[in-house]
């Protein structure tokens, strides 16, 4: 019985059968070709298994892709720690709107430990990869996260629900399809990893390489909990230090607008069947005549063409407490300006000795003639107990739109100095700088 578990015609039976159980329950988002393609793919190189397992020059470039891309794709990740929760935080929204279950609500309570722990985990996995630690628990944990992934990607791009995977952070975004494919790349390399498995080797002796393993795999973890605690070290966002956000407010040289496509969707009230039609297909469909068995659904507007050479920010609009627009005279008033941000003064790290800093840094910045202003997505109510709680009632506040907040510096609450519209230097309230060591390093040197 073993030996036919082990041999081709069992291997052969069970990857026809899941192959033809995917083909058959795959959306129609996504085509029929391409997936019978994917999975006949797949379902041949573990039926070559024996012969591709043998070509060492197939198999030891493929560990060193994938190694290499995971390392990379993780410490980008882990670069970047808390933005990486926020997106699985969306994606958890995402599936609680569409499911209805509330166990999505719990488990995005705790995205930001999952962030920490696939950051660090895809780390460590491509670095046993490449040292050859532990082969076979690193290809069946490989194999669980590219999986993963890959549906998370699939399913974003099918329903167009997350429109950047966050794969790679802000250094490379990458359109849901587009992550969607690179996932199944990664996972057609680790199928032929399988079939190499004799092949991948250590690279070192055994003391040696347990030593190697254990450093990289607290540095992997050390370093995305190092991001959280601190801000990014690499800084991709349009807010980073040396930016104008004016300048990356402009449209791009040859900018043109995005195009979108207004699509009916109809809906077959016999099967449930769903059917969308661009207007001149509607027209000559005449499907509305059929009352009987469709019914209007739905109106949609589809992005067929994305802009080209958009603004790097879209969405910023600072405003005061009875909603006039602060955008332009915030932006555009001469000289060094301080910009508390804390996008949820709710959620804001609330400690008597980081406010009565943030109450002392106040009484220097006014000294010293520096404005200094808190920005926060809060409702009004909530902003004037939190400064009166923390006898910070004079600090003026501007309203802006919590995403945007989030986007411009990865700590609640964090500190931004600007000199008129470009940005400075970016702190986290665990770094909160000393006003006159701040002067010295950063006024009339920028």
């Amino acid at each position: 019985m073993k030996t036919f578990l082990n041999g081709p015609v069992f291997r052969f039976l069970w990857s026809l059968g899941l192959a033809a159980i995917l083909y058959t329950i795959c959306p129609p988002c996504f085509s029929k070709t391409q997936a019978a393609l994917v999975l006949g793919i797949l379902a041949v190189l573990i039926n070559l298994a024996p012969w591709t397992g043998k070509k060492t020059i197939l198999i030891q470039s493929a560990r060193v892709l994938v190694g290499g891309l995971f390392v990379f794709s993780g410490f980008i990740k882990a670069n970047d720690t808390l933005g990486f929760s926020y997106k699985l935080e969306e994606y958890f929204e995402v599936f609680q709107h569409d499911t209805g279950w509330t166990l999505f609500a719990y488990i995005g309570k705790g995205s930001l430990v999952m962030a920490i722990a696939l950051c660090a985990v895809e780390m460590i996995l491509g670095l046993t990869l490449i040292l050859g630690f532990k082969i076979k628990l690193t290809l069946w944990l490989l194999l669980a996260q590219i999986v993963f992934f890959t549906f998370l990607t699939f399913y974003s791009a099918c329903y167009n629900k997350v429109t950047h995977c966050g794969c790679f952070g802000d250094f490379l975004k990458l359109k849901p399809w587009e992550s969607f494919w690179k996932d199944i790349v990664l996972l057609v390399l680790i199928t032929l990893l399988f079939s190499g498995e004799k092949l991948l080797q250590p690279l070192m002796q055994p003391m040696l390489l347990y030593s190697v393993t254990a450093l990289l795999c607290l540095l992997s973890i050390g370093f995305p909990l190092y991001t959280y605690r601190h801000l990014p070290v690499f800084d991709f966002r349009a807010y980073a230090p040396g930016m104008n956000i004016i300048e990356n407010m402009k449209k791009g040289p040859g900018y043109q607008d995005p195009v979108y496509e207004s699509r009916l969707v109809y809906k077959n009230t016999k099967t449930g069947q769903l059917r969308a039609f661009t207007q001149n297909e509607f027209m000559a469909s005449k499907i509305w005549e059929d009352t009987l068995t469709w019914t209007w659904h739905a109106t949609e507007n589809k992005l067929v063409k994305e802009a080209v050479n958009p603004p790097l920010i879209t969405d910023l609009t600072l405003s005061a407490l009875d909603g006039q627009d602060l955008t332009d005279s915030l932006l555009k008033s001469p000289g060094y300006k301080l910009w508390i941000i804390a996008y949820d003064i709710t959620k804001t790290q609330n400690t008597a000795t980081l406010w009565q800093t943030i109450s002392d840094f106040k009484k220097l910045s006014n000294q010293a003639q520096v404005p200094l202003y808190l920005i926060t997505s809060s409702a009004q109510q909530d902003v004037k107990s939190f400064l009166k709680q923390h006898q910070l009632n004079t600090l003026p506040v501007v309203i802006c739109d919590a995403i945007v907040l989030k986007t411009m510096i990865r700590s609640n609450p964090g500190l931004m100095l600007l000199k008129q519209a470009k940005v400075i230097k970016n702190w986290h309230y665990n770094d909160w700088p000393v006003f006159e060591t701040m002067k010295q390093l950063y006024f009339n040197s920028n």
